[in-house]
């Protein structure tokens, strides 16, 4: 016959917390200003803040929350009609995800877009920002002597 096994959870203790090396001292936890960003801005060597193009995502996520607040509407409400997770469109608004044309079509269109409303409106946005910094152009190449061989 086999043994009977208790239905008792086994209780496994956990792991000891590792030992700090003495001398070493705690970090302690940055104290964030109110109105402080939550991202770091990129600094240039001379600290200034870097001048960098805005990445796509940022710009399509603060639409769509842009939109979604216009309207009043909870981030649940729109989730649920796109049918997307509530987390990933969370994410999505945040910049954190790099949401695919298939999503952005359904959250545009729970909120009454088009995909390509959405995305003119994020390319204002683009060229609104960028429009300011334009980076000088690179000086025009010179031609070099050489042989071109073509086969």
């Amino acid at each position: 016959m086999s043994e009977q096994v208790s239905n008792d959870a086994r209780v496994i203790p956990p792991r000891p917390a590792p030992r700090r090396p003495e001398g070493i001292p705690l970090r302690p936890v940055p104290h964030r200003p109110e109105g402080t960003p939550l991202r770091p801005v990129p600094q240039c060597p001379d600290g200034r803040a870097e001048d960098r193009e805005p990445l796509w995502r940022d710009l399509v996520g603060e639409v769509l929350r842009r939109e979604r607040r216009t309207q009043r509407r909870t981030i649940k409400d729109v989730a649920d009609a796109a049918r997307i997770s509530l987390p990933y469109l969370s994410e999505i608004e945040r910049g954190r995800k790099e949401a695919s044309s298939e999503v952005l079509a359904a959250a545009a269109q729970a909120l009454g877009l088009g995909l390509g409303d959405l995305l003119s409106r994020a390319h204002g946005e683009l060229t609104g920002r960028t429009a300011g910094h334009r980076r000088p152009a690179a000086a025009p190449r010179r031609p070099q002597a050489g042989l071109c061989l073509a086969a």
